[in-house]
């Protein structure tokens, strides 16, 4: 064979070992991430009832050395939790050894000290189920409820990086009140025969308090994160102006994502795609407060958007505040697991499930059926959203592949 006849031969072979490795090589790989996304969300179906048990028989650690255990830099809880419903338990039944006011922030809360020394915020009820809640999506006061209620979401959309949450009902004159701080206990009151208190925050006032029925209060407990762990708090490049009449960047200018890329830590790592995650989420549950966020210190970008403060969702069932999703129909990516997660979801299994995990809950049911029923019709308008990206720009730029270990040595 002549030279030349040898170098085609040789070009025509490394032509097709090229072909083979882009296109089947790749595609293997890619069938077997979504293989993956499936069985974890089969996983995740299977496990969706937590059963409130305060027994933890495989081990003589208590709940909460648990609960700190499983923190690392990109989850809060791990996909496994067999322990989740002993945690759980222990958050809604402890003994309440302290009481004080609540972190500072614009709405009311208080801070609790359990048994064993765990701390854990502590929101009051304030509408009933079926309010709705009227104005701005951003509107009202904090909804307990909805915080019991997105940390499930957190879950059957397989982020892990919402707080535990649970329901908790407590007698404020016998569990509250004997181990209140001064400063506390000068902010209870009594309307009518019920006990009130309005507490230490931005927007608290003593004309507005959170009123118990009689003695006993309805409330949501989100667990703290371990001390070891300290938040950074961010401002959030989507964040609203809260102005009447003055524009955030981001709601004028259609090219705002290609400014956020080129700036830290939006430009590398993991953050940016954290946004859009956080962005599908608040848009299901109808959550336009996110004027910042917090990750772990000293991450470089490298650690989880964690998903705190949710409780200003579930607010109107009929308002869909399509700006809430601005990251992602301005940026066009998604991550491919995300992707598959939310299409496992549609046709009713996102209310469904939602439903089904929220059952085993103190304060069921937590949401009323307007609120379920709007989650799947959101999903809907989120696959639309992420369809005209692919439509515009095609699925190898919209979707995007970022599977980062998680480890729990």
């Amino acid at each position: 064979m002549k030279l030349k006849q040898r170098v085609v031969l040789l070009a025509i072979l490394l032509v097709i070992f090229i072909f083979t490795k882009v296109f089947l090589i790749d595609n293997l790989d890619t069938s077997a991430a979504n293989r993956e996304d499936q069985r974890a969300f089969h996983r995740m179906m299977a496990g969706l009832r937590v059963e409130l048990d305060p027994r933890l028989d495989h081990t003589l650690q208590s709940p909460w050395e648990i609960a700190a255990q499983w923190v690392v830099p990109r989850e809060v809880y791990p996909e496994e939790t067999p322990e989740l419903g002993a945690v759980m338990h222990a958050m809604s039944t402890k003994k309440i050894i302290k009481a004080d006011v609540g972190y500072k922030g614009t709405q009311l809360k208080a801070l609790l000290i359990l048994e064993g020394g765990q701390k854990v915020v502590f929101k009051p009820r304030r509408y009933a189920r079926d309010y709705v809640v009227e104005g701005e999506p951003y509107a009202g006061y904090d909804r307990h409820n909805a915080e019991v209620a997105a940390f499930h979401l957190d879950r059957i959309l397989g982020f892990r990086r919402a707080p535990l949450v649970v329901g908790r009902f407590v007698n404020l004159r016998t569990e509250i009140k004997p181990v209140a701080t001064e400063q506390l206990l000068g902010t209870f009151m009594t309307v009518g025969n019920n006990t009130c208190f309005y507490g230490k925050c931005y927007y608290c006032r003593e004309t507005e308090p959170a009123c118990a029925d009689g003695d006993i209060m309805e409330g949501s407990v989100t667990l703290w994160l371990p001390d070891v762990w300290p938040l950074q708090k961010h401002r959030h490049p989507w964040g609203r102006t809260y102005r009447e009449g003055k524009l955030a960047r981001w709601e004028y200018d259609e090219s705002y994502c290609d400014a956020v890329k080129k700036t830290s830590p939006y430009d590398s790592g993991p953050r940016l795609l954290d946004i859009i995650d956080t962005a599908i989420f608040d848009y299901l549950i109808g959550n336009a407060d996110r004027h910042h966020y917090e990750s772990f210190q000293d991450d470089e970008g490298a650690s989880m958007l964690i998903l705190l403060d949710n409780a200003k969702s579930f607010g109107n069932p009929a308002l869909d505040e399509r700006s809430i999703l601005a990251p992602l129909y301005q940026c066009c990516i998604i991550r491919v697991s995300t992707w598959n997660r939310l299409n496992n979801l549609k046709n009713g299994v996102l209310k469904s499930a939602l439903k089904t995990a929220m059952s085993h809950d103190p304060i069921s049911p937590v949401l009323s059926d307007p609120h379920l029923d709007a989650l799947d019709q959101r999903l809907l308008s989120i696959l639309a959203t992420v369809k005209q990206c692919t439509d515009q720009f095609g699925p190898d730029v919209v979707l995007v592949e970022d599977r980062m270990t998680l480890s729990h040595l």
